[in-house]
């Protein structure tokens, strides 16, 4: 007997159907891929103005009481005792083992008062897995009452800033305000996942599509769907939590040692981490830039043949055209000797090989 996995849906849901949203069921809920002027516009309005994204269905899990700082700490690899009021730190929360549960942002609202926005697809799984750690400190699930919208792009600041008596726009990177945003109480962070300056506007469930359609009225901003939403991350060569990083690879193996803070520990994996720090990682996730025509999808192999015994290193994780690049971008793990910026080797596109060549840092900088 079959059974039927029901789809949530954002507050959003009546504002993109509006727009004339494609909508897909994207890890359970139905969010728009793209609306009438496609990705390609979409992607561009962000890089050149701004777009706004429904992030709504990210998860919102705070940590309360005494024992909040310590209970957050021993959850995740970065330094939270360095954070002050209105600070915020991208991190890590790990296994034992040192693979990755979750790729997240830690907002700290007091001492007794922390914020971590999770990915979507990770929701339920990230909750039972601090509640199983949450060690006392007292476990609050913000996510269904919060609303919570990107505004992405070079005039994305100033938008956000006219709409409020605030100066937002004095909020520095990674901090965030309490400010009224169209007259609606707002948490303000600047931060996202674009590459481009913006903020993450997060506000009680129900006032979030008078916000949306505050920011859309402003003439400047365009809503964007889940496609431009990856090309624009990719050509920013911010990983994809289930496609880049998951629970099978590690911090260090996705270049994401920065984020480990091992003295500030112990923390959950930390002992893992340290040991594969020492020792070095077998495979890394790295850059390609393809050359000629073909597209690394997910799933392509990664390839060497002058390589005879095995001509296979890897597979792509995240694969596309870089709009505002203009090349064919991907990430993909490879062994650690294949790793090196300017390595060449190619990738496995549909039965043709295409030259791949590694790329150090973002495909694009603002």
């Amino acid at each position: 007997m079959s059974t039927s996995v029901s789809i949530r849906n954002t507050p959003l849901l009546a504002a993109h159907e509006a727009q004339g949203a494609r909508l897909i069921d994207f890890g359970g809920w139905q969010m728009p891929l793209q609306y009438k002027p496609g990705i390609l516009k979409e992607h561009k309005a962000v890089r050149e103005e701004a777009g706004l994204f429904d992030v709504c269905h990210m998860g919102e899990v705070s940590l309360r009481g005494d024992k909040a700082l310590s209970a957050v700490q021993n959850l995740v690899t970065g330094d939270c005792t360095s954070l002050d009021d209105g600070a915020a730190l991208y991190t890590l929360m790990c296994l034992p083992e040192g693979g990755i549960v979750d790729d997240c942002i830690v907002y700290r609202r007091s001492a007794s008062d922390f914020l971590i926005i999770l990915n979507a697809a990770n929701r339920s799984k990230d909750l039972a897995w601090i509640e199983k750690n949450a060690n006392g400190a007292e476990v609050v699930d913000e996510s269904d009452d919060t609303g919570l919208i990107a505004v992405q792009g070079p005039k994305a600041v100033a938008l956000v800033d006219s709409l409020s008596e605030s100066d937002i726009a004095a909020t520095g990177r990674f901090r965030f305000v309490m400010a009224k945003v169209a007259g609606i109480e707002c948490m303000v962070a600047r931060t996202g996942y674009t590459g481009e300056d913006g903020f993450e506007l997060a506000c009680p469930a129900g006032d979030t599509e008078d916000l949306w359609n505050a920011l859309l009225e402003s003439g400047v901003a365009f809503p964007i769907g889940l496609g431009a939403r990856d090309t624009l991350r990719l050509e920013a060569k911010l990983s994809l939590y289930g496609n880049d990083i998951d629970e099978t690879t590690t911090p260090y193996e996705a270049c994401l040692g920065w984020a480990v803070k091992l003295a500030s520990g112990p923390f959950i994996g930390s002992e893992a981490l340290a040991k594969q720090k020492a020792e070095g990682v077998t495979r890394k996730l790295v850059g390609l830039v393809l050359e000629g025509r073909g597209i690394a999808r997910p799933g392509y192999s990664i390839v060497d043949r002058d390589n005879s015994d095995n001509p296979v290193l890897g597979q792509v994780t995240s694969g596309t055209k870089g709009p505002t690049v203009g090349k064919a971008i991907a990430l993909g793990y490879v062994p650690t000797k294949y790793a090196k910026s300017g390595t060449t080797f190619a990738v496995d596109c549909r039965g043709k090989d295409i030259s791949a060549t590694v790329h150090k840092g973002p495909f694009y900088r603002r």
